[in-house]
């Protein structure tokens, strides 16, 4: 991972890094499941369904998946497909790296 304009742009919304804070331990933090139990939906799907974190932060689904989309594109996030449901998960090597990397160059 290397710095860049992508991952700061990425970082500086909100709702951005409460995703990030949600999915770093999804069966504490998302509070109303929509698909499945939290516990379920990552043991099964690897993940927690873009319902989830539609109902945790209130916006639209559409704004929830372009935020996934853009944490996607700079490797935060990593989805997995299963049938029509996309479910995600931090990048936890990403973020390990993202650490080392402000320790080190900022």
């Amino acid at each position: 991972m290397k710095l860049n304009e992508k991952l700061f742009k990425a970082l500086a919304n909100k709702t951005r890094l409460e995703i990030l804070h949600w999915l770093k331990d999804p069966e504490k933090t998302i509070t109303v499941p929509t698909c499945l139990p939290i516990r379920e939906e990552i043991k099964n799907y690897g993940g927690v369904c873009v319902g989830d974190l539609v109902n945790q932060s209130g916006l639209a689904q559409s704004t929830i998946s372009s935020y996934l989309n853009m944490l996607e594109e700079v490797e935060l996030v990593i989805s997995e497909r299963h049938g029509k449901w996309t479910y995600y998960r931090r990048n936890e090597q990403a973020v390990q790296e993202l650490g080392d990397l402000i320790k080190e160059e900022l």
